[in-house]
């Protein structure tokens, strides 16, 4: 569970100056945030709502949806167990590279597990590798399976499946559940399923959230959407008062002021771009396209986790070794883009890497 992940500073002696490990975008000013909830810290005192059904009604009024359709979760990650407790004993296909506690949770609730790179291309955000529609995409999988997971934008690749070709999908197999984490939705400007057409598709939980868009993940707060005969099974399954009392109150502050902590993600889109390109550029070493702000990379040689060590050693600066992820090998890591001078600090740091040490 939660093994080898980002933001692991901890394990360093030496001061980390410069973060590119964690998905969390933390240059946001939560100022008044914290200071709302300092307002409230004497609500530590008492119990919270058993469910937190106060955020789940404030939800389903921003997103003009049912209250019985939103199920508030502590993290996106509890909503990930929940959903595969809620199936236990399913057939899950899980679309890979992704994110390992799709996995970690099936087979906690004793689901039979099948892995796919069907849509490697795509996820990859590679759209000319192969064209969709000469590519045995989802409507391929073993029509055996009952759950089908997947990220999107996907973490590590920050790639985004098509929207209508997930739609296409998804009207195809009315049977099958798919579990779609939109926990970075916020960090793309290509198309996704919106929640009311999570809702009305009626065979998809979509997973969103707060964390990631507010850079909170202190707080965990999430949410899942669906049917409410899907959400319901969710909600059967978890526990009680698992959504603390603090992060039911920063939620229904966001949802009244959803502008908080605001994000030019046009500038960190092109910021992410610029540097992606640059490190393509080093000999030695590969970065994929990508639709969001983060982006996996490849060593032609050598271990990721090496330059991992190297550079929080020598540079200060942390990466994220992706070499944990189902299907990729000892020399991936993935980069979250951080403000341009610590991008160029990055930049440089491993092109002395790949010029003096990994020769």
């Amino acid at each position: 569970m939660i093994q080898g992940h980002g933001d692991d500073a901890w394990r360093f002696d030496r001061p980390i100056r410069a973060n590119f490990s964690s998905n969390v975008y933390g240059r946001v000013d939560l100022g008044a945030l914290k200071a709302h909830l300092a307002k409230h810290l004497d609500d530590i005192g008492h119990y919270p709502e058993p469910e937190p059904y106060s955020l789940e009604r404030a939800l389903a009024i921003r997103l003009g949806l049912d209250p019985a359709a939103v199920c508030v979760t502590n993290g996106a990650t509890e909503a990930i167990y929940l959903t595969a407790h809620a199936f236990a004993g399913s057939h899950s296909t899980i679309i890979q590279p992704t994110f390992n506690e799709y996995a970690d949770a099936c087979h906690l609730y004793s689901h039979s597990v099948a892995h796919s790179a069907a849509l490697a291309f795509v996820l990859a955000g590679n759209k000319n590798a192969v064209q969709p529609e000469n590519h045995p995409q989802l409507h391929s999988l073993d029509a055996e399976r009952t759950v089908i997971w997947l990220c999107n934008p996907n973490n590590p690749t920050g790639g985004v499946v098509p929207k209508a070709q997930l739609i296409e999908a998804i009207e195809g197999r009315p049977e099958t559940v798919f579990v779609i984490d939109q926990s970075y939705g916020f960090f793309t400007r290509e198309p996704l399923l919106t929640a009311a057409e999570a809702v009305r598709l009626g065979n998809v939980i979509q997973f969103h959230s707060m964390t990631k868009r507010y850079a909170m993940p202190g707080l965990r707060l999430g949410y899942a959407i669906g049917n409410p005969r899907l959400i319901d099974r969710l909600r059967a399954v978890r526990m009680p008062w698992s959504v603390n009392g603090l992060a039911i109150e920063a939620g229904l502050y966001l949802c009244e002021h959803p502008d908080t902590g605001p994000i030019d993600l046009s500038a960190l889109l092109a910021e992410t771009q610029r540097l992606r390109e640059a490190l393509d550029a080093l000999p030695g070493l590969s970065a994929l396209p990508t639709q969001t702000h983060f982006f996996l990379c490849r060593l032609d040689k050598g271990r990721a986790a090496d330059l991992k060590q190297w550079l929080a050693d020598h540079q200060g600066l942390l990466i994220r070794d992706a070499s944990n992820f189902e299907g990729l090998d000892a020399g991936c890591f993935r980069i979250a883009t951080q403000t341009p001078e610590e991008n160029d600090l990055l930049i440089a740091a491993i092109r002395q890497y790949l010029e003096e040490v990994a020769r």
